[in-house]
């Protein structure tokens, strides 16, 4: 269903539109948590670390694909709300086209560049051949993970958050009984959980394209293109700082999870409490970003519309339903963290339990203030202020990075966990500080398409 957000109540309609990606966020995350539990429960240590090991990595990929969805669904949110179908329709088309071609251009750097890159992170010999097959087999499904995603992206743009969340669901629970399937019927090992995966994207990709062309060709405009270089442009001048931001945090995961892998000699079990722990808390966080994520596409539809009024009581009902979800989560992390490492690794897998748990104390009490820097972050995506947006991503990065290699050499490996919340809070300060200096209300995106 195409969901108007420019009429109503404001905190009412983005709570009902949000609630459906938020929902779709942790069935996301259960997902991807899926090859860490059966990892762990059904093979081994060894195999945990080597999933762990490649997660970084995997996420770069999310990274460009994620940053794709940002740029095309501001453009369409935008055009949408100003009831510009036709150019919506081209530029759906034209997202469609280059996410395509550059999904195809990074599978083939990926596949050359698998093992080098894997022994740059100072990956352990003994879980380098199951890593390394592992990534090939997911870096071959990366087409169907950036249409998807870009699908996704499109969906939401239109304001209709419920069919992706159908395609998630679906999608999650069976990948999560295929990697059952593959690894106790066969021996597959770590190659069968990357099977399980690719062969549920592709299935989630061609079904949710196939529902998007039926969805907008119900749209009436008239004569649209299927590609266009000046909107190519215009979604670039997004994506291209939505991929840099959130490839920059990932390659500053990768750097991070290559001093995490160079401390497990001395500390056993860090590599898989950490990536198992990190899951953990990232449910919550990415919860908050797809909370972000709703507030551009509210902000863009309504600056599309003209109804910049509209735009502070949104906000103000992202930050509520962030820590609606954050509070609790952040509870549950810090009063039962043993509970919660049970869920990837059985009880006698101590070394990796007691990682995860000093991860998660340190870490979870300050979950609650990225709801403040997403949504902020959000009202920034929308309007297209991609200079502002970047910032407050760097500022992060720069400290997070900096701070784990800094930080241990006074307190060993729990400066690398320190690092984080410290990060976090800089960056909400910032982010905070943009919204509101309001400089983001001076763009005028729709002028340049």
């Amino acid at each position: 269903m195409v969901k108007d957000l420019t009429e109503g109540r404001p905190g009412r309609a983005l709570a009902l539109f949000s609630i459906p990606s938020l929902v779709s966020v942790v069935f996301q995350q259960l997902y991807n948590m899926a090859d860490n539990v059966v990892a762990g429960q059904f093979i081994g240590d060894d195999a945990l670390s080597a999933v762990s090991v490649s997660y970084p990595v995997t996420m770069i990929y999310m990274a460009v694909a994620l940053g794709i969805n940002i740029g095309c669904s501001v453009v369409i949110s935008q055009l949408f709300g100003a009831k510009r179908m036709e150019r919506m329709k081209t530029a759906v088309s034209t997202s469609l086209i280059s996410t395509a071609a550059l999904a195809l251009a990074l599978t083939l750097l990926g596949l050359l560049f698998c093992n080098p890159l894997l022994r740059l992170l100072n990956t352990p010999e003994n879980i380098m051949g199951p890593t390394s097959q592992y990534l090939r087999i997911y870096t071959c499904g990366l087409l169907f993970i950036f249409i998807y995603n870009t699908c996704t992206g499109i969906f939401t743009a239109l304001g209709d958050t419920m069919t992706p969340l159908i395609f998630l669901v679906v999608s999650s629970l069976s990948n999560i009984g295929l990697d059952i399937v593959f690894v106790v019927s066969t021996d597959l090992g770590v190659a069968g959980l990357a099977l399980a995966t690719l062969l549920c994207q592709a299935v989630a990709a061609v079904v949710s394209f196939l529902v998007l062309l039926g969805r907008l060709g119900r749209i009436p405009s008239g004569k649209w293109d299927y590609f266009s270089r000046p909107l190519l442009q215009t979604i670039s001048t997004l994506a291209v700082p939505g991929i840099l931001q959130k490839s920059f945090v990932s390659v500053g995961n990768l750097l991070v999870q290559g001093l995490v892998n160079s401390f497990e000699a001395t500390v056993p079990g860090i590599i898989g409490g950490f990536s198992s722990a990190t899951k953990l808390i990232y449910l919550v966080v990415y919860v908050n970003s797809a909370m972000g994520s709703a507030v551009a596409s509210f902000t863009a539809q309504n600056i599309g519309a003209g109804k910049f009024d509209r735009l502070g009581r949104g906000l103000r009902s992202g930050i509520l339903i962030c820590l609606c979800v954050s509070v609790p989560a952040l509870v549950f992390f810090c009063g039962f963290p043993q509970a919660a490492m049970g869920i990837f690794v059985p009880a006698e897998s101590t070394a990796i339990i007691q990682a995860g748990v000093t991860y998660l104390r340190i870490v979870a009490p300050f979950i609650a203030v990225v709801a403040v820097k997403q949504c902020c972050d959000g009202i920034l995506q929308g309007a297209g202020s991609a200079r502002e947006f970047m910032a407050t991503t760097f500022s992060d990065l720069v400290l997070r990075v900096g701070l784990a290699y800094l930080l241990p050499l006074f307190m060993g490996y729990l400066g690398i966990w320190w690092a984080w919340p410290i990060g976090w809070f800089l960056g909400a300060l910032l982010s905070f500080f943009f919204y509101r200096r309001g400089k983001w209300k001076e763009v005028h995106l729709l002028e340049r398409v």
